[in-house]
């Protein structure tokens, strides 16, 4: 048995790489429709997360096959047709294979590139980490290839269901060799009239997927702008700081699924008195209001919200409220952080630089969302990590 096409049959390459793509569409496809459909809440998110992960890691496995198929199709020859003749039918189906060619490798890659332009959930099975080169963390890099993904996925669809009725029907209806050229590597008879498929087929099925491409883009666009979290609020002069923050970040990680996502607060404020004098002992008092539903939080921000974790719609804001102790060039702030209605003492280490009327304070610690009811009914460490680690760093101006 040859191992690569020729004249009259399929090589055992092409029908080995065929048969595997069956099993990795027919697989991949349940297991996201399974995974859209399970809610995100205690008691199917591990099986969630686990579907989407199986998801995604075979659609990577269809990407690399589908490069090799479509190197296969350009560097050997394709069997000629059995009906010489039916030039019509010859030619879609020449035109539904390149659909498939084209669809195994545009379909997983936009679900790719959505993935690396989150953080997050549903990691990839595999050690080679979970971004892309020159793929940026972008929400709407992420919407953009998340609408690609889903309107390929059905010229995917449509693609499969052509190519298995014109199946059945060469092999039901017809009662030809054409299945058995697949399954068997059947020989079929030469016939001199028959000729191998032109460019048309492959070009044609470019332009389906460049159209589709280009009313993904159009709809993008029409799309109404995604609401901008506020900028970071200060609240030092309504509030009597003396210090006054001009820009910062606060943010943090945490692990889910093993897998670490980054998440952040975009509106805050805070109100700081500090005396740069003190050496020793308290040096000033700080008082910081999160709005909670400036979060973001990768791919799975809107779940971060909900009533299992930060629970937003009840609790609005957080809070920590804190004396600043001075003791030999270190800092603390030593006080109360309040999250979900629920308070508990925090000590804040933090290093500080000071530049004239210009302070950068940097800071560190890591929380256990269990203190705060965030999460309560995820009790897996493994589904959702304990450990919070809290980042902030911000430079305030003397007011």
């Amino acid at each position: 048995m040859s191992l690569v096409n020729t004249p009259t049959s399929f090589g055992s390459l092409s029908r080995s790489l065929h048969w595997l793509t069956a099993l990795l569409i027919l697989t991949a496809i349940p297991l996201g429709l399974i995974a859209n459909s399970l809610p995100a809440d205690a008691s199917t998110i591990a099986s969630k997360t686990l579907l989407f992960s199986l998801h995604k890691t075979l659609g990577v496995v269809a990407f690399f096959l589908g490069l090799a198929r479509i190197l296969a199709a350009l560097l050997q020859p394709h069997p000629l047709p059995l009906h010489p003749k039916a030039k019509i039918a010859n030619a879609l189906a020449a035109l539904v294979h390149w659909m498939l060619y084209i669809s195994l490798v545009a379909v997983p890659l936009t679900g790719w590139i959505h993935h690396a332009a989150l953080s997050g959930f549903a990691p990839i099975l595999w050690p080679f980490g979970q971004d892309l080169p020159f793929v940026a963390k972008s929400q709407i890099t992420a919407d953009l290839f998340a609408a690609a993904h889903w309107l390929f996925t059905k010229l995917l669809v449509a693609s499969v269901l052509l190519h298995i009725a014109g199946a059945l029907k060469h092999h039901l209806i017809d009662r030809d060799d054409t299945l058995r050229r697949m399954t068997r590597g059947l020989k079929a008879p030469l016939q001199a009239s028959a000729k191998a498929a032109n460019l048309v087929p492959m070009l044609c099925a470019l332009a389906i997927y460049a159209a589709a491409a280009a009313l993904v883009f159009q709809m993008q666009d029409k799309a109404p702008p995604a609401a901008t979290a506020a900028p970071p609020q200060t609240a030092s002069q309504a509030l009597g700081g003396n210090w006054q923050v001009s820009q910062g970040s606060l943010g943090f990680d945490v692990k889910q699924m093993g897998a670490e996502i980054a998440g952040s607060f975009a509106s805050w404020s805070a109100e700081i008195s500090f005396d740069e004098t003190t050496t020793s002992g308290p040096a000033g008092e700080v008082l910081v209001t999160i709005d909670i539903g400036s979060l973001t939080l990768g791919a799975v921000t809107d779940q971060a919200k909900s009533a299992d974790f930060f629970d937003v719609a009840s609790y609005k804001t957080a809070q920590f409220k804190a004396q600043i102790l001075a003791e030999a060039g270190s800092y603390q702030a030593v006080g109360i952080l309040t999250i979900r209605g629920i308070a508990r003492p925090l000590t804040l280490p933090f290093s500080l630089s000071l530049t004239g009327d210009t302070a950068q304070m940097q800071a560190a610690v890591s929380l256990d969302r269990r203190d705060f009811g965030i999460g309560a009914g995820f009790a897996d460490e493994s589904t959702v990590g304990f450990p919070v680690a809290v980042k902030i760093a911000l430079t305030a101006e003397r007011s």
